[in-house]
């Protein structure tokens, strides 16, 4: 997936300025998941400090989940889900392949039931192109199309490609506290 990343800042007499326009570092198209693409576009702090010191935020991340507070800007291109039921499809490769390039992500996905996870985050998701169904803990399956958006209040789910065309979404993800009802 190539993405173009514009970002701006300050120069000393603090006057706005591009500092980069250059395609998002990184950026992986899955080799055992034909069609699944992530970019991890941006990454901020508990308290993000402005203005920016030309410095890649990304480069030194070590889990695509943000910390409370903290948070991510993710694009992913979901497959068809019919990409998963071919007879060529190698689940513990593709489950390598997340585990190296999600980190902190993919640890959360359930092995009993494919694709489903849960975050310490609320996210936000805006369908760019496609359709997708958001499922939930009942089974629940709502049908998203291009231009939807989903508020994700760190509920168990998953996300499922019916279709027969990829589907891309941009999420914003900020890190959340779980708290425990009593």
């Amino acid at each position: 997936m190539s993405i173009r990343r514009v970002v701006t800042s300050h120069d000393a007499a603090g006057r706005s300025i591009l500092t980069e326009d250059a395609p998002v570092r990184r950026s992986h198209d899955y080799k055992h998941i034909k069609g699944f693409s992530t970019a991890l576009v941006w990454s901020t702090q508990r308290v993000p400090a402005v203005p920016n010191e030309g410095m890649d935020p990304t480069q030194a991340v070590t889990s695509f989940l943000p910390e409370p507070g903290g948070t991510k800007f993710i694009i992913v291109t979901f497959p068809p889900d019919s990409v998963m039921m071919s007879e060529s499809f190698d689940p513990v490769a593709a489950g390598q392949e997340y585990m190296e390039n999600l980190p902190g992500l993919a640890e959360r996905f359930e092995m009993d039931n494919p694709g489903m996870h849960t975050t310490d985050s609320v996210d936000y998701g805006i369908l760019l192109d496609g359709e997708i169904w958001l499922e939930l803990d009942d089974g629940k399956q709502v049908h998203l199309k291009r231009h939807d958006m989903v508020i994700q209040n760190g509920t168990r789910h998953a996300w499922r490609n019916k279709s027969d065309k990829p589907t891309t979404i941009a999420f914003v993800l900020i890190g959340a506290q779980r708290v425990e009802k009593s």
